[in-house]
């Protein structure tokens, strides 16, 4: 099975590692990636079941992840570990991620050439056995979630409506943290 949350070998064999200490803290693996560069990256996008992840589960993550991997010690070279949320354009790895966010729109790339082209934009329809369903301007097509090689939510304002809507749901957005906003006539009228 095509596997949209670690691609390469390295990447696999480090989910196979972090992801029983990430579901122990009672969060979701989204994706996995080492990256080189200037400076190596090992970059971990987790989630909360349910979705809201906050900046403190992401440093009880980072630091649980690197405690084990301090001991796994699979990574040669020094590193930077980065442990984020999927941010609201989330990428969409796993099949059950695909009927999550039916009705929002979505970018999917395949690997082979599919009716003569790899790039989908749509809104999600779901899914049907172990095919992703997406509405394009022909019509609705499935794709089977082992020909899929990148799949991530478009950011727009229903998607983001959505998000705060949730948040605001789970008690995550609490308006009382918030400084007031000052406007012009409020300074005037403190003067």
């Amino acid at each position: 099975m095509n596997d949209l949350i670690a691609k390469a070998a390295i990447d696999r064999r480090l989910a196979e590692i972090i992801t029983p200490v990430i579901e122990d803290l009672g969060f979701e693996l989204v994706r996995v990636r080492l990256m080189s560069g200037k400076q190596t990256t090992l970059q971990i996008m987790v989630d909360r079941p349910g979705g809201g992840i906050e900046v403190d589960d992401c440093a009880e993550v980072s630091n649980a992840v690197s405690a084990t991997l301090d001991v796994e010690d699979p990574i040669l070279d020094t590193y930077a570990l980065e442990v984020s949320s999927p941010g609201i354009d989330r990428p969409l790895t796993r099949l059950k991620d695909f009927d999550t966010y039916e009705g929002y729109e979505a970018k999917i790339e395949t690997t082979e050439l599919i009716d003569g082209r790899r790039r989908f934009k749509g809104e999600l329809a779901g899914i049907e056995g172990d095919e992703v369903l997406i509405n394009i301007s022909e019509g609705t097509i499935g794709l089977q979630f082992d020909w899929l090689s990148d799949a991530k939510l478009v950011l727009t304002d229903d998607l983001i409506k959505e998000m705060l809507r949730q948040r605001k749901a789970a008690g995550a957005l609490n308006e009382d943290h918030f400084d007031e906003i000052e406007t012009e006539e409020s300074a005037q009228e403190d003067n």
